[in-house]
């Protein structure tokens, strides 16, 4: 079944599997935690986190988290409490029994008067029939007892009634048990011993059990024999779970009575289930499932104050869809990672929350597998990680979005003017000149000659002239050998190669995600370092963390990294460890900083660390001290500046006179398209300087 929500009621119907999961690849469920695994720097984590908001796949359909789908299980859970009341648990019984009562007194006048005054024997039965129906006991149980041994006169009436004492054993059973065994307590004595010799069975199974004995018969024997009022279950604990859930939701009903309501129903069922045992053996049914399963709800009462009375067999569906809905919560707060949700049934969600429910849990449930069958992530020592291609494939979507930002076409995509040395062959070609390299590219090379010389109806060409085209007429023919003249050489241009070498420093200090700018500095590092292992694979790119102090970060931690708890914006150790680590280097070499804070602290000479605020004379001269070292190893310093206050503007420009680097100072928005953009330009900056000779 299927249950689907409609203005305030729910319309059921069968599952037939037609709302299937949302389609997603691995890229979307990377893009779905991707924000989050850079700002925290846990994928456990962040996965955790989608599964329990939801997110948006890029298609823009929503997916609810557990959350959603844990507000939907309570909502329903109020609907189907709101209003209800168990005072009129037993009314649907009376009013039957009146009905069988008044047509009981109704065919004893008739048959009275159809007798005449002169009968009276007629009349005397009539009235002894009238006097036991009048001493009738109150009691539900005891009224029903006795009209089990009185003699109906009235046919239709004694129908009524052994209508209603198979309802009622059918109700009584299907509260505990499940509706094909409720069918066969309310059927003929042969279908209730058959159920009589099931639950008998099954108790000598599970008391078997719990003493450590071999089970006789077998689970496979005993579902052969009574499999038909069981539920389907694969082996003896599944069916053991099944029964428990029903009897605990029949324990909670009961606790939710008033001990008049509860006398009233045991006495009910002493009166209509004592026949072969029935009553007894589904009490020690109740008990072996306490002893075997006994962490689930037994005996929780639910309050119930509305004015909606429920009938006993109404009761029983509403309190076992209670039971369920509590054990689906119950497994969805418990499930920490997306393959927990695994275990949890599609067909039951569906049911009772309805099919999209059901289809946002299994496309939840799949998360961390897609990102496995892809490649991106893989669990070392119990945790998921990373893999080389998934950080590629974060850093390229890091990268994406940033180039998405900007408002130009083509960023960063400058081609050198003239040629020069270098390896790296492009697809362009010219003609050669006196002092080029003697790079021919053959082909082209003869299809000038046999251009300038293929044409019948033309004269040899000169030297210095070169034909543009195939023009001539169907006579011409192709002279060999092929003559060659130096009008003819076409030389392949080659790119020219220049290498640059860059730290990218950044701001870890506690005031980056205070001021919300941590992030955006993450996704920079990102994006940066796909950027040059893409189109600078020459490049060297070194990574540097600060905040009290600095450390450098390797590539593949850097989805990991998270900021310091810890105060203090240590630049000068920053700077000094770039400088160490470009040190040997090859090319341009450049030192990108990004922080949001005033240099605060400063390593002393014995490797202490020096912390004030506001910054201290020293830490701002040691701090400089370290800008005028990079200066004179020829490292330039380019400094993004996020929230510039007064000081730490005035600052960032005295830096940048001493080092002639550049400052931006520009928002969390804005600053992955400048410090990428800066990047390229300065680069195919240097590359035309190169080609110049310069």
């Amino acid at each position: 079944m299927a249950g689907v929500r409609r203005a305030g009621a729910w319309r059921y119907s069968q599952w037939d599997g037609s709302q299937e999961p949302v389609e997603l690849d691995a890229d979307d469920v990377l893009s779905s935690v991707a924000d989050d695994l850079l700002y925290h720097g846990d994928l456990d984590a962040a996965l955790r986190r989608v599964l329990q908001q939801g997110f948006t796949t890029p298609s823009g359909e929503r997916v609810a988290g557990l959350r959603d789908l844990l507000a939907r299980l309570q909502a329903r859970r109020e609907e189907l409490l709101s209003g209800k009341d168990l005072s009129g648990l037993y009314d649907d019984v009376r009013r039957r029994l009146d009905e069988v009562l008044d047509t009981e007194r109704s065919e004893l006048d008739r048959a009275a008067a159809a007798a005449g005054p002169d009968d009276e024997e007629a009349a005397r039965r009539a009235a002894e029939a009238h006097t036991e129906l009048d001493l009738l006991p109150d009691e539900l149980a005891r009224q029903i007892g006795a009209l089990s041994r009185y003699e109906f006169s009235s046919p239709l009436a004694q129908q009524r009634f052994e209508e209603l004492v198979a309802d009622l054993r059918r109700d009584l059973a299907q509260l505990q048990l499940d509706r094909t065994a409720g069918a066969m307590a309310s059927a003929g004595p042969e279908e209730r011993e058959h159920l009589r010799a099931g639950l008998d069975a099954l108790n000598k199974m599970l008391e078997q059990r719990a003493a450590g004995e071999p089970i006789d018969p077998s689970f496979e024997q005993f579902m052969q024999q009574f499999g038909d009022m069981f539920p389907e279950a694969g082996d003896l604990d599944e069916l053991l779970q099944r029964m428990a859930e029903r009897m605990a939701a029949a324990s909670a009903l009961v606790a939710s009575m008033t001990p008049e309501q509860r006398a009233e129903l045991a006495a009910l069922a002493d009166e209509l289930m004592s026949d072969m045992d029935l009553g007894w053996q589904l009490d020690r049914l109740g008990a072996n499932l306490r002893n075997a399963l006994p962490s689930l709800p037994w005996d929780r009462g639910v309050a119930m104050s509305g004015g909606d009375p429920l009938g006993l067999s109404e009761a029983g569906d509403v309190f076992a869809e209670l039971a369920r809905l509590d054990q689906l919560g119950q497994m969805l707060r418990g499930a920490a990672q997306p393959g927990e949700l695994a275990e949890v049934d599609p067909a039951s969600v569906a049911e009772l929350l309805g099919p999209d429910a059901a289809a946002a849990l299994e496309t939840l449930a799949s998360l961390t597998r897609r990102l496995e069958e892809q490649g991106l992530v893989a669990r070392r020592e119990g945790r998921l990680s990373m893999t080389p291609k998934g950080l590629r494939r974060l850093g390229s979507r890091a990268l994406d979005e940033l180039f998405s930002r900007l408002r130009r076409d083509r960023v960063g995509e400058h081609p050198v003017a003239s040629a020069g040395i270098g390896h790296d062959r492009s697809d362009e070609t010219k003609a050669y000149e006196y002092g080029d390299p003697m790079r021919l590219d053959v082909q082209k090379t003869l299809r000038n000659a046999l251009l300038r010389s293929s044409s019948a109806s033309e004269p040899l060409h000169e030297v210095g002239s070169r034909p543009a085209s195939l023009s001539g007429s169907g006579r011409s023919r192709s002279r060999l050998p092929i003559a060659l003249v130096p009008d003819d050489f076409e030389i392949e241009q080659s790119e020219h190669l220049s290498t640059a070498s860059t730290v990218l420093a950044v701001d870890l200090s506690l005031s980056m995600p205070m001021r919300d700018n941590f992030l955006a500095a993450k996704k920079v590092a990102m994006a940066l370092q796909s950027l040059i292992a893409s189109r600078y694979p020459r490049d060297y790119l070194g990574l540097v963390g600060f905040s009290a102090t600095a450390r450098e970060i390797q590539p593949r931690e850097l989805p990991e990294v998270s900021w310091d708890f810890a105060y203090g914006t240590n630049l000068q150790h920053a700077l000094a460890l770039s400088r160490r680590m470009l040190g040997g280097k090859a090319g341009a070499k450049q030192v990108i900083v990004i922080t949001d804070g005033e240099p605060t602290a400063h390593v002393l000479e014995g490797g202490d660390v020096f912390f004030d605020y506001p910054p201290a004379p020293e830490t701002l001269e040691a701090t400089l001290g370290e800008v005028a070292r990079c200066t004179r190893a020829k490292i330039s310093i380019n400094t993004f500046v996020l929230d510039a206050t007064g000081s730490l503007r005035a600052f960032v420009e005295q830096m940048t006179k001493m080092n002639r680097g550049r400052a931006f100072f520009t928002t969390p928005d804005d600053l992955g398209g400048y410090v990428l953009v800066d990047f390229v330009e300065q680069r195919a900056s240097r590359t035309r300087r190169i080609a110049r000779g310069n």
